[in-house]
């Protein structure tokens, strides 16, 4: 009973010193979303420079989710498909050392996580997506990618009537299979189950294979 104690003591004392316990071993959870749907479109803002940091943050260009959810947004995608949209993904699992980098960089409360206690994106079960037509061309949406203002919240009322339409649609599917809406970001979803996965911190080059 004393050593069930003093492990369960020492795994508070853990947390509670250094934030979130970071899950290096549940990597085998997390599945790349175009081996299980190949038109999903893919643009990872933070692979590339193209961010509202202006630095490339991860190791591999590669869209990575705990397979559950996964597979949710792949159905997502294909209802959408099914009247002449699609999805398009900014962003997916984030390692929890990038986290630290943004933060440090730019601590946006409300927009960035405080790494301290992880980001949802830090569970692979987090997305950054937007709406886009059969071509996969982006079809107007209230801001752009990452504009942190209040016309990015996911209900802000101020925006034009396609945008309206657009971000409607994108929140009806995404609600529909399973993921919720947060107040900040429109193109941000997190997955019904979202705390029960753990925070980690494995780069995304371990993944390529």
């Amino acid at each position: 009973m004393c050593r069930q104690k003093c492990y369960i003591l020492l795994i508070f004392l853990m947390t509670w010193s250094t934030g979130p316990i970071i899950a290096q071993e549940n990597r085998l959870d997390m599945v790349d979303i175009t081996t299980l749907d190949s038109t999903i479109f893919i643009d990872m803002k933070y692979a590339t420079a193209d961010n509202f940091l202006g630095d490339t943050l991860y190791s591999a260009n590669i869209c990575l989710l705990r397979r559950d959810v996964a597979n949710r947004l792949v159905a997502v995608h294909r209802k959408l498909r099914s009247i002449g949209y699609g999805l398009k993904i900014w962003d997916a699992y984030r390692p929890l050392a990038v986290q630290k980098r943004m933060w440090v960089k730019q601590p946006y409360k409300g927009f960035v996580a405080n790494p301290k206690y992880g980001s949802n994106h830090n569970r692979g079960a987090a997305v950054d997506v937007t709406l886009v037509d059969s071509l996969g061309n982006e079809v107007e949406m209230p801001t752009k990618f990452d504009e942190f203002s209040a016309r990015a919240g996911s209900n802000y009322p101020s925006v034009s009537p396609q945008a309206l339409k657009h971000r409607k649609i994108l929140q009806d599917a995404m609600r529909y299979y399973g993921f919720t809406t947060i107040k900040s970001e429109w193109w941000h979803f997190n997955d019904r189950d979202v705390k029960s996965y753990p925070v980690m911190d494995v780069p995304l080059r371990e993944f390529v294979k």
